[in-house]
């Protein structure tokens, strides 16, 4: 069964961002320096600033480079570096996630960052989106320490039209005892109602919930509250 209130998941940039979303009724934030190429870590400073701006849970990006590679040897130290600087700075909640060359998870690397996490709830990021098999990614990752979500669309561009796959996920991991999905991508409030029909009971949205549409203009309070009484 899905909770009887949805997890309403917003993305912010900075501290103004944080403030409107809850404002407006997110349950959690996902905190990224800027949304260029899917959002990458924010400075020690501005996690500083979010977390003193509100008390909402707040999940930090880990992520350095375009795409889902680490980066090799010197990727993983920088995202190690990020890591342990964002956990001594008080963060408790993060969102990472790294694909080899073939598209199966990186686990040396995952598990590296999760080293320096210390046992700290997680997302796997988008990056299931961009794997070939799905299925393998998620075995990889199901009983890693902390991993309790995974953020996908199911793989499509739009979230609504991942329904099937997120259905089918999301109940196989229930029964697994896996990760929670978390709809994200593309996600349009149109796209709500039938996917809670599906049983899906978290969802993630950026673009969506700022004033113009667009990721150059700030969290519109209103527009997250909509999202939230649709939810409701």
């Amino acid at each position: 069964m899905s909770d009887p209130t949805p997890l309403l998941e917003v993305i912010a940039v900075d501290a103004d961002d944080a403030r409107a979303a809850a404002a407006g009724g997110a349950d959690r934030l996902e905190l990224v320096s800027s949304m260029e190429h899917s959002g990458f870590d924010p400075a020690v400073e501005t996690f500083e600033a979010v977390r003193a701006a509100v008390d909402v849970p707040l999940r930090v990006m880990i992520r350095r480079r375009a795409g889902f590679s680490a980066g090799g040897v010197q990727g993983v130290a920088e995202l190690v570096h990020a890591a342990e600087a964002l956990r001594r700075a008080g963060a408790d909640e993060f969102v990472l996630g790294w694909l080899d060359e073939d598209g199966t998870v990186d686990i040396e690397a995952v598990r590296a960052v999760l080293d320096a996490l210390g046992g700290a709830k997680w997302t796997f990021h988008k990056a299931i989106d961009a794997a070939p098999d799905r299925a393998v990614v998620y075995d990889a990752i199901r009983k890693l320490p902390g991993l309790d979500t995974v953020l996908t669309s199911g793989g499509f561009p739009a979230s609504g039209d991942g329904l099937e796959v997120l259905r089918a996920e999301s109940e196989r991991e229930r029964a697994a005892g896996g990760p929670r999905v978390l709809v994200g991508g593309g996600l349009t409030r149109e796209a709500l109602p039938a996917l809670r029909a599906a049983g899906l009971d978290a969802f993630h949205v950026g673009t969506a919930v700022r004033a113009a549409g667009t990721w150059d203009s700030p969290v519109d309070v209103e527009k997250v509250a909509l999202w939230r009484k649709a939810l409701v």
